[in-house]
């Protein structure tokens, strides 16, 4: 009876985790680039009551958390019209590095803004990571401006544009053009190992095994990049939807486990009377 009770209170437990990661991806659902999570249950250690012959004799003592995924599915890809909105259509993270800090992150936000400095940033002013020269040999902060134009020539930049495989072209005043970089992707061995730390950013990207360098986009296993456009949440509204509504279902079959677990205890107490 006491097992029963504190099966009960584990249950409630669990199922409060469960509420609290569908609450979180219902909550993205228009979250740009978001990777929606799901949980897994695992049931806890069994008490042996003995054997026979037909077998070992246990009972269950509760359920316990065995994990919580992310899931890195595509999420659907929307135009925007904005030429600095990128989406990954395909594997692979774009990365970004903090200006002030250095620290580098990956993310599947491609909302980009050009700033004051001529850096492409993210909308909190992380600086998008790749071939930051004309000759696409040097890693580092993708800028636009007219650095590495042919002839040394300083004319004002006109226009730029992004192709789906990351190359950065700027188009100058006096009519020539030239490409100053380029966009590149990682992808991770293990991405189950990133961590969600806020601003669309995850990190622990060391522990999560980055495959190789930096690659770009449309090579080596890669997605392209689909310009003036967005990936949007992979959140499925319908089925985190269906998923509350069965844990709200399970959780109040588990407080009438514990409510009879209690009237039972109470029964044993009042045969003394």
């Amino acid at each position: 009876m006491l097992i029963a009770l504190d099966s009960g209170v584990s249950a409630l437990d669990q199922f409060q985790e469960n509420l609290d990661v569908i609450g979180n991806n219902i909550a993205n659902v228009d979250t740009v680039g978001f990777k929606g999570a799901s949980m897994e249950f695992a049931d806890a250690f069994s008490q042996s009551l003995g054997a026979n012959s037909s077998g070992t004799m246990q009972i269950g003592t509760g359920v316990l958390t065995a994990a919580i995924t992310n899931q890195f599915t595509q999420g659907s890809i929307t135009s925007t019209g904005v030429q600095t909105d990128m989406a990954v259509n395909g594997n692979g993270f774009f990365l970004v590095k903090d200006p002030v800090s250095g620290a580098e992150y990956a993310t599947r936000d491609g909302e980009f803004t050009v700033d004051s400095n001529g850096y492409l940033v993210t909308s909190n002013g992380m600086r998008v990571q790749g071939y930051s020269d004309a000759g696409l040999t040097t890693l580092g902060d993708i800028k636009v401006d007219n650095t590495g134009a042919p002839n040394g020539d300083a004319s004002a930049v006109q226009s730029y544009s992004f192709s789906s495989n990351g190359t950065l072209t700027v188009m100058l005043a006096d009519g020539t053009q030239f490409t100053r970089g380029q966009i590149l992707l990682q992808n991770f061995t293990n991405p189950q190992q990133l961590l969600k730390i806020g601003n669309n950013l995850f990190s622990n990207l060391t522990v999560a095994g980055p495959l190789a360098a930096p690659t770009a986009p449309s090579s080596n296993g890669l997605g392209s990049l689909v310009t003036g456009s967005l990936e949007m949440s992979n959140v499925d509204l319908a089925g985190q939807l269906t998923s509350l509504i069965t844990t709200q279902r399970a959780y109040e079959a588990n407080t009438k486990v514990i409510t009879t677990s209690d009237e039972i205890l109470q029964d044993l107490v009042n045969l003394k009377r």
